[in-house]
């Protein structure tokens, strides 16, 4: 028998590749999204719900509606730096909005539910890589309105017995390998898709935000994990709810850390084009380093990424933004 995932962010980077990782694992996907940050392009595999989470008696109609079978919880707000200039924006759609599908989800008599979380959730690192147990210090609003939800899980799960799943993402990057959808965001922020334009644009100057961390080059290094292998990790997370599998948390991530200046190096190889460069001030919240133990989701969920190494991070983004996305 057909199940039925809704997703919540569903036209958004992540939730729209896992939504076709979804479908293309037989389940039935109901996307809901304000479209606020998210592209009514991007729902393909499913029917388009539009609506906001925190409009309480519409997402609980909505999923009295469709009868779903497990949530899957991307909506949120996803900047570091916007949250330490408004976190108000960030404790009410990631928090609030958060609260608004439980209650959607407790009021559906919804089972279990996979929330989209962070590594912001950690704040800076006191060993690497960070495993599960590492303790949890977020330094900007982003990771605490994260971590806040997953403390909510773990309370409605004692309370109310739903099961969950939270996954903590490090750097989500790379577009779909066949090229249907990528990485769009307005402003673009995110550091792949700006070196990428400083390449193919005349007009562009890549601007690396802090060259005196410590690290190997002085500039920030992350954990940059294919989004098609964090689809694959989301559909093998849905399988293990729907198996009954008790409440976990999962890192997704490959335990190799890429610096913004490996990054800058990456895309001149894969576009043959020289990336002119500026030094600007460090972010506001950014740790040095974020890199992932991804031992338990190996383990517990059978989840390998292989989509992961650099090259073919940048090779696929390249794509889709060459051929306009």
């Amino acid at each position: 028998m057909t199940k039925r995932v809704f997703v919540t962010g569903g036209a958004g980077y992540v939730g729209s590749h896992c939504c076709k990782a979804f479908a293309e694992g037989g389940w039935e996907v109901v996307v809901y999204d304000n479209l606020s940050r998210g592209w009514r392009d991007f729902v393909r595999w499913g029917p388009l719900i539009v609506g906001d989470i925190l409009d309480e008696d519409r997402l609980r109609q909505a999923m009295r509606d469709t009868k779903p079978d497990v949530v899957a919880h991307f909506a949120a707000m996803a900047y570091v730096g916007e949250s330490t200039e408004n976190p108000s924006l960030y404790y009410r759609t990631n928090s609030m909005g958060a609260l608004s599908v439980l209650d959607a989800v407790l009021a559906a008599n919804v089972p279990s539910i996979l929330f989209s979380s962070t590594c912001a959730s950690y704040g800076v690192p006191e060993y690497t890589p960070i495993d599960e147990e590492h303790p949890q210090c977020p330094i900007n609003p982003y990771g605490w309105s994260k971590l806040i939800v997953e403390k909510m899980l773990a309370d409605y799960g004692r309370a109310y017995g739903i099961r969950s799943v939270p996954l903590r993402y490090f750097n989500a990057a790379g577009a779909d390998p066949a090229g249907e959808i990528g990485e769009r965001h307005e402003p673009e922020t995110h550091v792949i898709p700006l070196a990428i334009r400083g390449a193919l644009r005349n007009d562009c100057t890549f601007t690396i935000l802090g060259a005196d961390f410590d690290t190997r080059d002085g500039t920030a290094v992350r954990d940059y994990i294919h989004v098609a292998d964090l689809a694959d990790a989301h559909s093998k997370a849905l399988s293990y709810l729907c198996a009954g599998g008790e409440s976990a948390v999962f890192n997704l991530g490959t335990g190799v850390g890429t610096s913004v200046a490996e990054i800058a190096a990456a895309v001149e190889r894969i576009t043959g084009r020289s990336l002119l460069r500026q030094i600007g001030p460090r972010r506001p919240g950014d740790p040095a380093m974020l890199v992932a133990s991804a031992a338990k989701a190996h383990r517990c969920l059978g989840w390998v990424p292989f989509h992961s190494d650099i090259d073919t991070i940048v090779s696929t983004a390249c794509h889709w933004h060459v051929q306009g996305g």
